[in-house]
């Protein structure tokens, strides 16, 4: 779980009462991450010992990048010496102008919308990945959606960086030219059909190494709002699978569904250190999904778990259907 949330996880005090929370009210595991720097404000770094002391082994400040090289330099310092992983939103706000909703093309041009270039991701996660270099702490970049960016992840993994990259349900699937309205603004936004090819293509070929949700719930009130005004960001966690198996296993064939778990299970929970969990096998967590792979449905936004029902993909018709949740071995969903 991101810690872009009120109050911000930066101290070992408010991620305690989180923790506390978790453990009276989730129904499946949840990790929370703690933030980078102190209230994702940029200014001062956390104590990452005192939150690793509580299993916290994980930090971002998402939805939001490090502005400051010297800041970065110094948290990824601290990073190194705690063995904790970052987890980067990378974001230079140079290149991005206000009320920018979209991705910078010809296409939401002639639309009038005011678009967010490449740069705006590619440019510090170069400097970020430029600081790895030098420090040799562990990094993961958040959503990547640029073709430039691949390309750069590319450069730090032929380097032997301890770096890698993941890639979302929506950025796969869908591109500048299907934006149609506020259930289709996210950040990153959604980008050139040659943005999308070269994702996909850094996933396939290792680049990239793991599918990720972004899950951000709005209400229905928030992203009625004009395209400028409002909120960034889509619920995938309920559609990302059935979305992805539809298009990329059982209508393209260009993925098996062992590499599609791979990519959304496996690897994450190894990158991560969930080292328990992420596959089936004797001696790992029961955290399971059962799908029927056999018919066709429609996603209904109307029934989601989740309270957000932001999504540009209701009534899709899908090939996968989730239909019950197991959590250590006991059922906790049944649809």
């Amino acid at each position: 779980a991101m810690p872009n949330v009120l109050p911000f996880p930066s101290s070992e005090e408010v991620m305690k009462d989180y923790l506390d929370l978790i453990q009276k009210e989730a129904i499946v595991h949840v990790y929370p991450f703690a933030t980078i720097t102190k209230n994702e404000a940029g200014q001062e770094i956390v104590d990452y010992a005192s939150l690793k002391k509580l299993g916290i082994e994980w930090f971002s400040d998402d939805g939001v990048g490090v502005a400051s090289k010297e800041i970065m330099k110094e948290a990824m310092l601290s990073a190194k010496e705690n063995d904790v992983l970052f987890s980067c939103h990378t974001e230079d706000m140079n290149y991005r102008a206000p009320n920018a909703s979209v991705h910078a093309s010809k296409i939401n041009e002639e639309k009038g919308w005011i678009g967010i270039p490449s740069a705006c991701e590619s440019e510090q996660l170069i400097r970020d990945l430029e600081l790895v270099q030098d420090i040799g702490n562990r990094y993961h970049a958040c959503h990547i959606s640029a073709k430039e960016s691949v390309k750069a992840l590319q450069k730090a993994k032929d380097q032997g960086l301890d770096v890698s990259g993941e890639v979302t349900a929506h950025h796969l699937l869908l591109e500048d030219k299907d934006v149609q309205g506020p259930n289709w603004k996210m950040n990153p936004p959604l980008r050139s059909h040659e943005d999308r090819m070269a994702i996909i293509q850094g996933l396939e070929s290792g680049v990239l190494d793991l599918i990720a949700n972004d899950h951000a719930p709005h209400t229905a009130e928030e992203k009625a709002r004009s395209m400028e005004k409002a909120p960034f960001g889509i619920v995938s966690l309920e559609t990302s699978f059935p979305l992805l198996y539809t298009e990329f296993v059982w209508k393209q064939k260009r993925w098996t569904l062992a590499q599609l778990v791979n990519w959304m299970s496996t690897t994450p929970a190894y990158r991560f250190g969930l080292f328990d969990r992420g596959e089936i096998k004797e001696g790992k967590k029961a955290d399971l999904i059962l799908v029927d792979l056999e018919h066709e449905t429609k996603i209904d936004a109307s029934k989601f778990e989740s309270m957000g029902k932001n999504t540009p993909f209701d009534q899709q018709k899908v090939h996968a259907q989730i239909v019950e949740t197991y959590v250590d071995g006991q059922r906790v969903w049944k649809g």
